[in-house]
C-alpha cells in the first residue's frame, strides 16, 4: 500500500510542478510520477528534507525540485522537436 501511496503523491507533486512551471509534462501521468519522483530526490538531495512530509516525500524540496525537473525537460523536448 505505501508504494500505491508514493506513485499517487508522486503523481500530483508532477503534476502541480507543471501547474507551477506553466508547462506540460510529457508522457502524461507516468511523466508527473517520474517527474513527481525525480523532483523529489533531486529537491531532497538540494535542499534537504525540511517541511511536511506526505507519503514519504519532503513536500516543498519535492515541488521546487519537480519545477525544476518540468523545466528542463520541456527545453529538452523543444529542442528535440526543432531538429
Amino acid at each position: 500500500m505505501g508504494f500505491l501511496w508514493a506513485l499517487i503523491v508522486g503523481g500530483i507533486i508532477g503534476w502541480l510542478g507543471g501547474l507551477i512551471a506553466g508547462r506540460d509534462v510529457p508522457g502524461g501521468i507516468i511523466g508527473n510520477i517520474i517527474a513527481g519522483f525525480i523532483g523529489a530526490w533531486l529537491g531532497g538531495f538540494i535542499l534537504g528534507d525540511w517541511g511536511p512530509d506526505v507519503g514519504g516525500f519532503a513536500v516543498i524540496p519535492a515541488l521546487i525540485g519537480a519545477v525544476v525537473v518540468v523545466l528542463i525537460l520541456s527545453a529538452i523536448m523543444r529542442s528535440v522537436k526543432r531538429a
